[in-house]
């Protein structure tokens, strides 16, 4: 995967957030992940992930960490949790709670070295409230079915699922406000 750094900050000029709603769509081989926003919050990473689905970043990765009973995460690159997208963005820490179906950005110890490793809760996770951007959620109960049944997979070493979880594609939805 190539660097994107210059195709996001593109895109990224093309996001309003007064004109227009947005939701990232992630088709899955185990169903469907619609994604809606909290731009009021942190709009950053909300521009973020909507740019780097735009670019086509995160077609064809996997959800390459699952632990039962906490969370799913995707969009490394490498599909081993230490790629990214060649940069990083500053943390919006914010008062949304880590509830079942909660979008986070996955960073290292570093507060600001969010990219493009994202994840999704599936259970109320208090001790992460104020520590990671809550940037969105799953928009409906079919997305969260989905997210709870990627929960239960399998796993081996290093939580990775012993049968591939991907995101075939991943499309950006724009609705006039």
């Amino acid at each position: 995967m190539t660097d994107v750094k210059q195709q996001v900050k593109d895109i990224e000029k093309t996001i309003d957030f007064n004109k227009n709603r947005y939701q990232v769509n992630l088709t899955t081989n185990h169903g469907p992940i619609h994604l809606e926003f909290f731009p009021d919050v942190a709009p950053g990473h909300v521009k973020n992930m909507i740019s780097l689905t735009k670019a086509g970043f995160y077609n064809n990765l996997s959800f390459h960490r699952v632990i039962k009973g906490f969370m799913i995460q995707g969009g490394c690159p490498k599909g081993s949790g230490i790629g990214g997208p060649g940069y990083t963005i500053p943390a919006e820490f914010n008062n949304r709670p880590h509830e079942p179906g909660v979008l986070s950005m996955a960073r290292t110890n570093d507060p600001n070295s969010a990219g493009s490793q994202f994840f999704i809760c599936l259970e109320r996770v208090p001790y992460l409230d104020g520590q990671y951007t809550v940037f969105g959620r799953t928009a409906d109960k079919e997305s969260l079915e989905t997210v709870k049944k990627i929960g239960e997979v399998k796993t081996g070493p290093q939580d990775r699922p012993i049968d591939s979880v991907t995101i075939t594609k991943a499309e950006v939805v724009e609705t006039p406000l």
